[in-house]
């Protein structure tokens, strides 16, 4: 949203608690009230009313997905109910496909629709409702009159009796209206989540900017150390950019058993983490991380996007071939951002990177598919996984982090530690949103990318994101006075090149590694190994593996769907690579110069 205020107004009563800012509005051609009277149901109570296009019908959809989410996930088959009217009077209206209902209208000048929407499902991506709280993406519980798309709209929330606060970046109308807010048009309504219960509310700000934290669920935070932490982790993402774009922030944080993840939002994020994750190190660094990751998504995506991500069609797909800059730079930035805010040393930060590295080339995928292709395929591929995902392709996070840390060395490199990404981002920040208010292309970010550089990127570009070629790590870590070194090398131990479950007493492949000794050997996914060299295994397989040499046949026993086989086949060499980066040590001076650029802006 775009919204210019004069002052900030923070609003406290004893039913809600919201920091902000007020003014006036004109009234909303789309209006709708959401209701939970019985929320152990798990079912979301909707009226839309609307002004009707004068036409004989007017169709209202729900969309499939939601940005920021690459998924076709079919919101419209929690909805039951439905209902519509106007003057008191049923209207005729009919299901024309998955998520349009078409309603004959006869050009009254209102509608009024009711429906319901279950949610029982705590994710980022989806709503959820029970007896302790609600939590509301609106993507999958508010539909839209087709055509009012860019209309006014206003939310009313009838919370459940007992429950006293709401949490939304959206503006409330007025002071006398603590629980009607307004959106400039749908695509806001979707960009903007709610909290509603009884959870804490804490604040903070940012160069003078109210950020407010919603935390739902028991957890062993320390609130002050948090708090003083977050504004850490967002003052150094500010600093990257440059420019705050905002003049409030929400986090709204579900502490879980499980975690889960963040989705991005324009004034806000979701964000779902482990509840005792907050008390070790690795696990509240893992909370920071995510974190920095969704708030550095402020300026990347929802503000600096490519030209595929916008103006969004809930219909149906959207592509790009742009989201390993997208969601890829976004996770590379999360880490350093960490690095940068003090919460790693340059020793822990390296050895954060030298495994992600290690993670992304032990992936036979990444040689299969490129960051290109994997970002077009987000909607087929990364959120439809199967047990040769790994062998078939990659992610766009992480080759994309991957990329982004070898193109900032590239340039730094190219500019004598004079120019990083960061300025890269900064100028594709000014130029395509602040300026021209749209989109980038894939030729575009590469010409920015080259203007940072001094200089051509066609082979960087073509080997390592339009191709699946593996990068000459060591000579870009060495720009920076640093030593890239496998571990592994020369090592020749054997592998089963297959990861087996036990499950239920029974030893089950769940996936088997390309070109491995079970790939090459005819193992299956789905197989039960019950014996290795004649002997019955209870236990680990890999145990009756210990001390075989690379070459050595081995014999396996296995059930495949009833049928019992012996497979017999060599076992080759693992090809797991595990690298490390390490300082040398004699650097020159326009080494360090690029270190430090790199590592601390």
């Amino acid at each position: 949203m775009s919204l210019t205020f004069c002052k900030r107004i923070f609003f406290s009563s004893l039913l809600i608690i919201l920091f902000l800012p007020i003014k006036t509005w004109a009234a909303a051609k789309v209006n709708y009230t959401l209701a939970m009277p019985q929320p152990q149901t798990h079912y979301f109570e909707v009226e839309m009313t609307f002004a009707s296009p004068q036409k004989e019908y007017v169709e209202v959809k729900m969309p499939v997905w939601t940005p920021g989410s690459y998924l076709v996930r079919e919101y419209a088959k929690n909805v039951e109910g439905f209902t519509a009217s106007a003057n008191n009077q049923k209207l005729r209206y009919e299901k024309i496909n998955k998520n349009t209902w078409r309603i004959y209208s006869q050009k009254v000048p209102q509608v009024k629709v009711t429906y319901k929407v279950y949610a029982f499902e705590l994710t980022v991506r989806t709503s959820f409702l029970d007896a302790e709280h609600g939590y509301v993406n609106g993507a999958s519980v508010f539909m839209y009159p087709d055509g009012l798309q860019n209309e006014k709209s206003e939310i009313k929330i009838v919370p459940y009796k007992d429950w006293k606060v709401v949490s939304t970046a959206l503006v409330p109308v007025n002071e006398s209206q603590p629980f009607t807010f307004q959106a400039t048009n749908y695509d806001e309504v979707v960009d903007s989540p709610i909290e509603i219960g009884n959870h804490n509310v804490w604040q903070f700000e940012v160069n003078g900017v109210p950020h407010q934290v919603a935390m739902f669920g028991e957890s062993n935070v320390n609130k002050d150390k948090f708090l003083a932490d977050l504004k850490k982790v967002t003052t150094t993402a500010t600093q990257i950019m440059g420019d705050q774009p905002i003049n409030h922030y929400l986090f709204i944080i579900h502490n879980t058993n499980n975690g889960g993840g963040g989705l991005e939002h324009k004034y806000s994020t979701t964000l779902q983490v482990k509840k005792w994750n907050y008390a070790s190190s690795t696990g509240y660094n893992s909370i920071l991380s995510l974190v920095a990751h969704e708030y550095f998504h402020l300026w990347n995506v929802k503000r600096l996007r490519p030209a595929g991500l916008g103006p969004f069609n809930y219909d149906a797909e959207t592509y790009t071939n742009l989201l390993w800059v997208s969601e890829g730079f976004t996770s590379y930035y999360a880490n350093l951002i960490l690095r940068r805010s003090g919460f790693q040393t340059n020793e822990q930060y390296l050895t954060t990177s030298a495994k992600e590295i290690s993670d992304l080339e032990n992936t036979p995928g990444v040689r299969v598919q490129s960051a290109a292709e994997s970002s077009f395929d987000a909607w087929i591929k990364y959120y439809r996984p199967n047990e040769n995902s790994t062998n078939s392709g990659t992610s766009y996070y992480s080759k994309g982090a991957v990329i982004g840390q070898l193109l900032n060395l590239e340039i730094l490199h190219r500019t004598k530690g004079q120019k990083s990404l960061d300025d890269l981002m900064r100028q594709l920040y000014q130029q395509y949103y602040k300026k021209l208010d749209r989109g980038f292309t894939d030729v575009e970010f590469k010409q920015a990318a080259e203007s940072i550089a001094g200089g051509k990127l066609d082979t960087f570009f073509n080997d390592y994101i339009y191709g699946t070629k593996t990068p000459d790590y060591a000579t870009y870590f060495n720009y920076a006075g640093l030593r890239f070194i496998n571990q592994n090398n020369n090592k020749t131990e054997p592998s089963l090149g297959a990861k087996v479950s036990l499950t239920t007493g029974k030893q089950i492949v769940t996936s088997v590694t390309r070109d491995g000794s079970a790939w090459q050997g005819g193992l299956n996914v789905n197989d039960e190994i019950l014996a290795v060299n004649g002997y019955r295994i209870t236990d680990d397989v890999n145990l009756s593996l210990a001390g075989a040499r690379v070459g050595q046949p081995i014999s396996l026993l296995v059930n495949r769907d009833g049928q019992i086989l012996t497979l017999e086949f060599p076992l080759v060499a693992t090809e797991m690579r595990r690298f490390s980066i390490l300082p040398n040590e004699k650097p020159t001076k326009e080494q360090t110069a690029v270190l430090n650029k790199w590592l601390n802006g």
